[in-house]
């Protein structure tokens, strides 16, 4: 079923602009580009929902530069209007991407970013689907382009077969685990996890979360 579009739409996403990244020739040329600081770290949200995350991971951590990207524009509507609520805090260091994960080589240059946060992607339970994931042997290959050396994929799930797949596709292209649970939030790890708008349903249910966190050669 389509998504309704939201009433006043293209008003309400004028209304944020200040939080949408530039155009891609920018950001490809420089990804600090938007950021006021221009020696922090490239941290990106693929797939960032209704914004929970990047928000409150933006707020927490202000020496970060932040990008959340997210292919559905009323989803992503949401997420910059929680930005603007909370505008002093993250006006400096989050910009918003409504795009595609396969368009990923066309904003950033290789070995533009540090961290790749993959939060509650689509498992695509069905095999021949599976190259659809965002743990997919393609996907990786580009992530492993624009990291940096030694740069991170941090990926939570709630589908155990979605978290098994990854770890295992995840060694197959070379990355290294450096950390993977069935059950984050009673892990050495839970302290310092920022949740995202799923996960605290989850939570509520008391369903586990898995995490991995895997990284490239330095």
């Amino acid at each position: 079923m389509r998504m309704r579009k939201k009433r006043h739409g293209a008003e309400r996403l004028q209304n944020c602009a200040e939080f949408l990244a530039p155009d891609r020739e920018i950001t490809k040329e420089d990804a600090l580009a938007p950021f006021v600081n221009k020696k922090g770290e490239v941290h990106l949200e693929i797939g960032c929902g209704k914004g929970a995350f990047a928000v409150k991971n933006a707020a927490s951590r202000p020496e970060i530069n932040f990008y959340a990207m997210e292919k559905v524009e009323n989803v992503i509507i949401n997420a910059l209007e929680k930005a603007m609520a909370r505008r002093d805090e993250v006006k400096n260091n989050l910009r918003f991407i409504c795009g595609h994960a396969e368009e990923l080589e066309e904003m950033f240059a290789e070995h533009s970013i540090s961290v790749i946060y993959l939060n509650f992607s689509d498992p695509w339970p069905k095999k021949g689907h599976h190259r659809r994931r965002l743990t997919a042997p393609d996907r990786l290959e580009t992530y492993k382009k624009l990291l940096v050396p030694g740069g991170k994929i941090i990926q939570k799930t709630d589908n155990v077969e979605l978290f098994e797949y990854s770890v295992e596709e995840y060694q197959n292209a070379g990355l290294r685990v450096e950390f993977a649970t069935t059950d984050l939030h009673n892990s050495e790890r839970a302290a310092e996890n920022i949740t995202t708008e799923y996960e605290e349903n989850f939570m509520r249910e008391g369903k586990p979360i898995c995490c991995v966190i895997v990284s490239t050669e330095e």
